[in-house]
C-alpha cells in the first residue's frame, strides 16, 4: 500500500512539473511574438464556433433549472425583487464559468490528446523533430492560444444563454420581465461578470496544457490514445474545479 502511494504521488508531482516546463515553453514563442496565425485560427474555430452549440445549450437548460428550482421559492416568499439579481450573479460567477470550462474541457481537451496521442504513437512527432520543426511550437502554441481566446468568448455567450433560461422560467412562476431586468441592472457589477470571464483564462490555459501534455507522452499505441484522452479529460475536470475555488476566493472574496 505504500508504494502505491509513493507510485502516485511521484506520477502527481510528474505530471505537475511536466505541465509546468511545457506551458513556459509554450508561453516563451507568444511572448517573442511567434505565434502561427493559421494553425491559431483553424484550432480558435474548432475549440470555439464548433464549441458554441453545446454551451449555448448546456447553459441555458442549466438557466431554466435554476429557475425552477429557485424562482418558485421567491415568488412563494416574496423575494421576486432579488431573484434576477442573485441568478445573475451565480451564473457570471459560477455557473457559467466552470461549466462553460468543463464542457470545453470534455469535448475540446479530448480531441487535443487524441490527436497529439496518434500523432506521438504514429511517430508524426519525431518526424517533425527530424524536420527541425519543434512540436510545442507548432502544435501546442496554437491549441494554447485558441483556448486562452475563445474560452472568454464562450463564456460571455453562456453567461446570456443562461440569463434567457432563468427569465424563460421567470416568466412561467410569475416574475415580471420588468421585475427581472431591473434586479439584474441592480445587482450585477461589472465585477462579477469581469471577474467570472477572468477565470476562464486559467481555464483555457489548464484545458490546452493537459490536453496537449497527455497527448504528448501517449505510449501504447491505439489503448495509450484512450487512456491519454481519458485522463486529458479527467484531469482538466478536476484542476478546473480545483482551481475555481481559489479563484473565486481570489477574485470576489471579501
Amino acid at each position: 500500500m505504500v508504494r502505491a502511494v509513493g507510485h502516485q504521488v511521484l506520477a502527481a508531482l510528474h505530471f505537475v512539473g511536466d505541465s509546468v516546463v511545457l506551458l513556459a515553453r509554450a508561453l516563451a514563442y507568444p511572448l517573442r511574438g511567434h505565434v502561427g496565425l493559421r494553425r491559431t485560427v483553424q484550432q480558435m474555430a474548432s475549440a470555439g464556433a464548433d464549441s458554441l452549440p453545446i454551451v449555448a445549450v448546456t447553459l441555458f437548460f442549466v438557466g431554466l433549472a435554476w429557475g425552477w428550482n429557485t424562482a418558485g421559492q421567491m415568488v412563494r416568499y416574496g423575494a421576486t425583487s432579488y431573484y434576477g439579481g442573485t441568478t445573475a450573479i451565480a451564473i457570471a460567477r459560477e455557473l457559467a464559468p466552470a461549466l462553460c470550462g468543463v464542457v470545453v474541457a470534455a469535448r475540446v481537451g479530448s480531441a487535443f490528446a487524441a490527436e497529439l496521442g496518434t500523432m506521438t504513437v504514429t511517430e508524426q512527432v519525431d518526424a517533425l523533430r527530424a524536420l527541425a520543426v519543434n512540436p510545442i511550437y507548432y502544435l501546442v502554441v496554437p491549441r494554447l492560444a485558441a483556448c486562452v481566446v475563445m474560452l472568454p468568448v464562450l463564456t460571455i455567450i453562456a453567461i446570456a444563454s443562461g440569463l434567457l433560461g432563468a427569465f424563460i422560467m421567470a416568466l412561467h412562476f410569475g416574475v415580471s420581465a420588468v421585475e427581472y431586468m431591473s434586479s439584474v441592472q441592480r445587482l450585477l457589477d461589472n465585477e462579477d461578470v469581469f471577474g467570472g470571464i477572468a477565470k476562464t483564462l486559467v481555464f483555457g490555459l489548464i484545458i490546452a496544457i493537459v490536453g496537449c501534455r497527455q497527448g504528448l507522452r501517449t505510449t501504447g499505441g491505439a489503448a495509450g490514445v484512450g487512456r491519454a484522452t481519458i485522463s486529458a479529460v479527467v484531469l482538466s475536470i478536476v484542476l478546473i474545479y480545483v482551481t475555481n475555488l481559489f479563484l473565486t476566493a481570489a477574485i470576489f472574496g471579501r
